[in-house]
């Protein structure tokens, strides 16, 4: 079995396992058998951490319901490969050359020396991450819960927050929270750096050692780096200016706010859709402006190696690289004067088709079982199903079963990666040294 296929299974078998848990009438608060379909779609949201959600988990479920659905939240932000290493390492066996192999391929990491420390080190930094964001929020939620529903709500909010899922423990979501700055920025924090990926946390990290150490040494950040971050702050900026903007005067979402407040409004409408669904806003209520703005930064989404999903901020960046060069005129691809190899551009390529067709075809298959939403309805849930982002207008509930079956294939799809999928049961192509005449033909 290929390893591409052995990562792509392992999800599944995560998302079956999770739906016969979330079954069980000890999860449900009624105390009978759960939903097939309701317990489905679940599982692979929280797997597939997106946060899209056919019932209210904070009513629906009971306390043990919602540690499930937090489990597979971890399990699916830590990845199946990470989750299967952690296992065999706590059963105290040794790493195979194929399990390497596939950490490295789902890590995207070079070289195979040092994968059992790697594991460990992304383990503890996304516990370090969670638990710093628990014990922030946790004075807000005992002040306003008691101190046992206090202390799993923090929880229960800083692990779905870092690994980018958006699920919510209130009928509201957040909308409750929508001024309160602690939980805001810490949500919201906790969304960015699991959505930027290990690597980028870990080269901060030894910046920030050596600033604080005082070491002359001049920190010369990878070209990865430098992209995801660049690319991070730039949607962020641009997100919130252009949220404050279309939806400043729109009382269905800013009434009753004050400036500063619909500006701290506007700077979380652009975190979350970085893949984290949560909504201090009724998305219902926005503006046709601000789903688009929504849209569009949910097709990007977050960055490699981390949590959340869509195109990734790389893939956007080196495509506007790539129009740069052409509009420039120029022969190769530049980004902070390092060359883009052909295969990267070729690969970035792919994965917008990839992903555009996707989203095309969910949103057609939804448009057929659901004739009566409207188009930005159909198209904000594919694309929010599609980046594992979990916002939506409101209609992931009453829609059909076909359509909940739809966006279930769909976030499957979106969390394993359009290219991964591909490989795993196409089959990797056959290298050849064939080399075919060129001809030019007419674009754009």
């Amino acid at each position: 079995m290929t390893i591409p296929r052995t990562i792509c299974l392992g999800f599944a078998a995560f998302i079956t396992v999770g739906t016969l848990l979330l079954m069980l009438p000890i999860s449900i608060a009624g105390g009978q058998w759960g939903d097939f379909i309701v317990a489905l779609f679940m599982s692979t949201s929280a797997v597939c951490v997106t946060g899209l959600a056919v019932v209210d988990p904070g009513t629906y479920f009971t306390p043990f319901g919602q540690a499930m659905l937090l489990l597979l939240v971890q399990m699916g932000g830590l990845g199946y490969m990470t989750a299967n290493t952690l296992l065999l390492m706590v059963l105290r066996r040794r790493l195979r050359l194929r399990d390497k192999l596939a950490i490295q391929q789902a890590l995207d990491k070079e070289g195979l020396s040092g994968t059992g420390n790697l594991v460990k080190s992304i383990i503890a930094l996304t516990l370090l991450f969670e638990l710093t964001g628990t014990f922030l929020m946790l004075p807000t939620f005992v002040h306003d819960h008691g101190w046992s529903s206090g202390i799993w709500f923090a929880l229960f909010h800083s692990v779905s927050a870092f690994n980018n899922a958006g699920f919510a423990l209130f009928s509201d979501n957040l909308i409750g929270y929508a001024t309160s700055v602690p939980i805001t920025l810490v949500i919201s924090l906790l969304i960015i750096f699991g959505g930027i990926g290990y690597q980028v946390i870990m080269e901060m990290f030894m910046w920030v050692r050596d600033r604080i150490q005082s070491r002359p040494e001049r920190v010369v950040f990878p070209l990865n780096f430098k992209v995801v971050v660049s690319t991070t702050v730039a949607l962020l900026i641009v997100g919130t200016l252009a949220f404050f903007i279309v939806e400043f005067r729109n009382p269905g979402t800013t009434e009753g706010y004050s400036v500063g407040e619909r500006l701290l409004l506007a700077w979380f409408q652009s975190v979350v859709p970085r893949t984290a669904g949560f909504n201090s806003i009724n998305y219902a209520d926005m503006t046709q402006s601000g789903l688009f703005i929504t849209i569009a930064l949910m097709f990007i989404g977050a960055s490699p190696g981390g949590t959340g999903g869509g195109i990734k901020t790389t893939t956007v960046r080196v495509l506007y690289s790539c129009t740069k060069s052409v509009l420039q005129s120029k022969q190769e691809v530049l980004c902070y004067r390092r060359q883009i190899p052909m295969s990267l551009i070729l690969k970035a390529v792919a994965v917008l088709f990839g992903s555009a067709s996707t989203v095309v075809l969910s949103s057609i298959l939804i448009s057929i079982t659901d004739p009566n939403l409207e188009f930005i309805q159909v198209l904000f849930e594919s694309v929010s199903a599609f980046a594992t982002v979990g916002l939506s207008t409101g209609i992931t509930a009453t829609v059909t079963v076909w359509s909940k079956l739809v966006l279930i294939g769909t976030m499957y799809v979106g969390r394993v990666g359009i290219l991964l999928l591909m490989s795993a049961f196409l089959g990797d192509p056959n290298p050849t040294t064939i080399r075919y005449p060129e001809e030019n033909l007419l674009v754009g």
